[in-house]
């Protein structure tokens, strides 16, 4: 490296150990910390987080950076660098840009508001007592608002938050997307009917031990290629990924006796993230070369291995033989196809986390409407209860009994993680796209996933996809992989073929629905 870059990139390591020094506390924060310490611990985040901001702006970066780019127009001084050297630098100089715009009394303010938002959420949660939670949304929400004036936007507010999960999106490509997806999705939804388990999901309705639902997950994640000396799995109310090091990733999942999908599923979700923070190229660790590309690229491996793998009848093949071993009385008198129904079951659900694949994305356009709303002041904090029931209604066909199990399910809103929710159908998508290409260049890659080998997907993902880090942009990443930019109509036609199997009323001919042809 150039003496320049070298200083660079020494201060970057430090600003980024301060970062993960925060995301341990609020890893502990979520696993292990007594309840009433959450006073104290947002006063700890804020601090920390402060720091990092003040290192990440101040003068010494902003003169160390300089050396290397134009800090007005972003253009860097390439003679002594290398391509990737150059995108480091760009990208770098992106960051700093956005984060030299938040004052950072305003970067510790909201630090601690949504440290104990977090806590006071999961109490609400609990007693189901929106009430409690309101106040600290409306001032949450508030501070989101100022953020995004702080950062600057040419569309509309959304669009500087977005861009913090998803670079470059707008809501307006997010609404273009879902426009497409929607009535295909709620067509669907309807000739498949609510009522659409008829007994299927009866074999998943019985008691699962709870310490072999654990290591079952745990046997998955080892065969995944999730490496246990570098990470560990653990409980808590949401389930998520936290990376601290490419040698220190953190799971979590939550089980229940009467739920095996669900403590199943998330492991498996969550490994499919910890694979991608493991997967990057810790040489680089600081920098924006040893950083995932986006939340939508991230989530695009999480849901390819819930779904895409896990999901599939070839994963099955292998696994549920070792799984009626672990549930002989539960599960000796099934066959592998009638699991392989029960888990791709169709029918609306209130929870998002739980949904299936044909009503999950439903679920995040009615946060990403909501969400949209509140942040442009055309719904009120206060009124968001109703307007939950009658999006959930209008989308799914159902609606929540409590809050807890509408508006109060997701953690997001209470870590202040406005534009977040759309990553998730970016993930579907961008995942789909992926693992067919995965599909194209891997020798009978179903064959590999029917024998047990999970490690030759893991292993084409990590040097395609993991190892690159942010050297290109998701658009790049995606047309390099596959030849074609983002589109819904590879994951449409996925699900047509796939749910068109299992339920035989999906293989009449689906009425036209309005701009399905205009190439949104």
């Amino acid at each position: 490296m150039s003496r320049p870059l070298d200083i660079l990139v020494q201060e970057m390591r430090v600003i980024t150990q301060l970062r993960k020094v925060a995301a341990v506390l609020s890893w502990d924060q979520e696993t292990h910390m007594p309840a009433n310490s959450a006073k104290a611990r947002a006063d700890q985040l804020a601090l920390i987080i402060s720091l990092a901001h003040s290192r990440f702006t101040g003068a010494e970066f902003r003169s160390s950076l300089g050396l290397l780019v134009d800090l007005k127009t972003g253009q860097v001084d390439a003679a002594s660098l290398t391509a990737d050297q150059v995108r480091m630098v760009e990208m770098t100089w992106r960051d700093w840009r956005r984060a030299k715009a938040l004052p950072v009394d305003f970067i510790g303010k909201l630090a601690r508001l949504t440290s104990e938002a977090q806590g006071v959420w999961q109490l609400a949660r609990e007693k189901n007592r929106y009430d409690l939670f309101a106040p600290y949304l409306e001032r949450i929400f508030e501070m989101k608002r100022q953020e995004a004036d702080h950062l600057g936007y040419s569309g509309e507010p959304y669009d500087a938050l977005l861009d913090n999960y998803e670079p470059d999106a707008t809501a307006a490509q997010i609404t273009a997307l879902f426009d497409r997806l929607r009535p295909v999705l709620v067509d669907m939804v309807s000739r498949i009917g609510v009522d659409s388990g008829n007994g299927r999901t009866a074999l998943l309705e019985q008691k699962f031990d709870l310490d072999q639902q654990w290591e079952f997950g745990l046997q998955v994640l080892r065969d995944m290629g999730y490496d246990m000396s570098r990470g560990r799995q653990d409980r808590s109310a949401h389930p998520f990924t936290t990376d601290f090091h490419p040698s220190d990733v953190r799971i979590t999942t939550r089980l229940s006796e009467t739920d095996l999908p669900m403590g199943l599923f998330s492991s498996i979700h969550e490994g499919g993230h910890a694979l991608y923070e493991q997967g990057l190229n810790e040489a680089h660790f600081g920098t924006p070369l040893c950083e995932p590309i986006s939340l939508g690229i991230h989530e695009s491996q999480s849901r390819l291995w819930e779904n895409y793998v896990a999901r599939s009848r070839a994963f099955w093949s292998w696994y549920f033989p070792q799984l009626q071993e672990r549930f002989p009385e539960q599960l000796s008198g099934a066959s592998v196809d009638d699991f392989y129904a029960a888990i791709n079951v169709v029918s609306p659900s209130l929870i998002r986390a739980e949904a299936d694949e044909v009503t999950y994305n439903l679920h995040i356009m009615v946060r990403f409407d909501l969400e949209r709303a509140l942040l442009n002041k055309e719904l009120e904090v206060s009124a968001l209860p109703t307007a939950w029931s009658e999006k959930m209604q209008s989308y799914l066909g159902i609606k929540p009994r409590t809050d807890s199990d509408g508006l109060l399910q997701d953690i997001h809103w209470s870590l202040g993680a406005l534009g977040y929710f759309p990553t998730y159908t970016l993930g579907n998508l961008y995942g789909r796209q992926i693992y067919a290409a995965a599909d194209s260049q891997i020798h009978d890659l179903e064959g590999r996933i029917a024998k047990g080998d999970l490690k030759t997907l893991r292993e084409w993902l990590r040097e395609n996809i993991h190892i690159i880090g942010r050297a290109r942009t998701a658009e790049e990443l995606l047309v390099s992989l596959t030849g074609e930019p983002l589109s819904a109509e590879p994951f449409i036609a996925y699900l047509e073929e796939k749910y068109g199997q299992l339920y035989p009323q999906l293989k009449k001919s689906r009425p036209s629905m309005v701009g399905e042809n205009n190439g949104r």
